[in-house]
């Protein structure tokens, strides 16, 4: 009787175990589900960042494409001037308005200095200058200046391209100069004895008794410096290296002035690079130092009407003169729709476009 009694508890006991076990089952089933969902969750999500991220490189590499050219990403902070100034042609006075105002415009001036003053680099060290320059980043923006003929960063591989100015002078007037400078100097460092101290010929002297330091062949600079580092550009007289200095003037250099009004080419340049040469036009005509007569080469005399007439017939004559008109041509259209003449003065003309009918509208 008591073995029967038994039966009832024990089913009751099964039926309690098997709800449970129901109980649990569904559980899981729940946690199984839930985490299904947030694995499929997750799944969405780092598809979505795989568009994206594949979007973005897409965005990248149309970007990179497009700056295959001279960059056009003027950012005031990543920019670089390069003045490879030809010699004697006001050069010093100008510099000096980049290192004065260097500190109140926060950029960084840094002078070029080759070996035995030689104008043009080998092909690995024109390698490593322009690697060095696009990537010292520490001294940004910088303005570069030297006595060094033209490189052209694209043919080294450079994405980034800077940013070429000049000033070129009368060929036969910027030779004069030199000459007289070899023998006396200037007023900026009068007690530096100079080279060919010793010799006191004259301009025209030299000329007559067809001397070194007065020939012909003196005069080919100004063409080299722009045409660049090619073999032909330094032959006197080659009317290729005319050709590529004219398309690199065009091409590759933001502004190039003359001595002869470079009071205007400063002007016109604090107008176009406001970040880097604001208040250069003040300080170049009133500032400390007046900086416009900062140097002048002693003792210089102008050549006689004979000689200037031996140099016409000359084609080097003819060629660097060309060159200069050329220089002088560009130099005015670009001044004229740069600048105004308001009260005897010239002043920067106020900018002439606008964006308008922007699509779609935000």
């Amino acid at each position: 009787m008591a073995v029967l009694k038994f039966f009832p508890y024990r089913a009751m006991l099964q039926s309690k175990l098997s709800v449970c076990l129901v109980f649990v089952l569904l559980l899981a089933l729940f946690f199984v589900e839930n985490q299904v969902q947030q694995l499929h969750t997750s799944i969405r999500v780092l598809e979505r960042a795989l568009e994206e991220n594949t979007s973005r490189q897409v965005r990248n590499s149309n970007t990179i494409t497009i700056q295959q050219g001279p960059s056009l990403r003027h950012d005031p902070s990543d920019m670089v001037v390069i003045y490879n100034r030809v010699p004697k042609t006001g050069s010093t006075s100008f510099t000096g308005i980049a290192y004065d105002l260097c500190s109140v415009n926060k950029y960084n001036v840094i002078h070029i200095n080759t070996t035995r003053n030689i104008h043009t680099m080998s092909v690995a060290d024109q390698m490593r200058f322009v690697q060095n320059v696009t990537n010292w980043s520490a001294k940004k923006p910088a303005f570069y200046h030297g006595h060094v003929s033209f490189i052209d960063f694209a043919s080294f591989g450079s994405i980034q391209q800077p940013l070429y100015i000049n000033i070129i002078r009368r060929p036969l007037d910027r030779l004069v100069s030199y000459y007289y400078f070899l023998r006396f100097g200037d007023d900026f460092r009068p007690k530096l004895t100079r080279h060919r101290h010793s010799n006191k010929e004259t301009f025209d002297e030299c000329v007559a008794r067809k001397g070194y330091d007065c020939a012909p062949e003196k005069l080919w600079i100004q063409v080299p410096f722009f045409c660049g580092h090619a073999h032909e550009c330094w032959q006197p007289g080659s009317r290729w290296a005319l050709e590529q200095a004219k398309r690199n003037l065009v091409n590759n250099y933001m502004l190039v002035g003359v001595t002869e009004e470079m009071h205007e080419f400063v002007q016109v340049l604090e107008a176009t690079l406001p970040s880097m040469f604001k208040g250069a036009t003040d300080h170049f005509q009133t500032g400390l130092g007046h900086k416009s007569h900062l140097r002048k080469t002693s003792n210089k005399k102008p050549p006689s009407q004979e000689t200037m007439a031996q140099f016409e017939t000359s084609d080097i004559w003819q060629v660097e003169e060309e060159f200069y008109n050329f220089v002088l041509d560009n130099f005015h259209a670009i001044k004229k729709r740069t600048l105004k003449e308001v009260d005897g003065k010239l002043i920067p003309i106020a900018k002439q476009f606008m964006y308008e009918k922007v699509r779609p509208k935000s």
